[in-house]
């Protein structure tokens, strides 16, 4: 896929897309022959995670981590157990952060709403 659907299919600007190359968050399976980045179902599955981290307020380097450890899962490679349950340990880990962020989002709404309500009071 060229960015454009990849932007498409991910919600997330070209932009973006190209900012978590140049950090080394994403980068494309490969090149065309112009230069343009070509993205495969795994590359849009990774920024897809990295869209879904960032609104629950993981830093990038937490992002790197998380994707470092699925990276290694899913290689196909076989993985030592012990790193392998370091791996799993970290994913977890991630998991658990994740569920707590979003309870907090979930307590934090409800002051939102009331103060979206109340300037929407303000205007004539």
């Amino acid at each position: 896929m060229q960015i454009g659907e990849v932007a498409a299919r991910t919600e997330l600007s070209l932009r973006t897309i190209r900012h978590y190359e140049e950090t080394g968050l994403v980068i494309p399976s490969a090149r065309s022959q112009g230069g343009c980045r070509l993205d495969t179902r795994a590359d849009v599955a990774r920024l897809m995670v990295t869209r879904r981290m960032k609104p629950l307020g993981f830093t990038p380097e937490e992002t790197r981590a998380l994707l470092e450890a699925t990276d290694r899962l899913d290689g196909g490679a076989p993985v030592p157990t012990g790193e392998r349950d370091e791996h799993l340990q970290r994913i977890g880990g991630f998991e658990e952060a994740a569920r707590q962020r979003v309870a907090d989002l979930r307590e934090q709404l409800p002051r939102a709403e009331e103060f979206a309500a109340t300037l929407r009071e303000r205007l004539p």
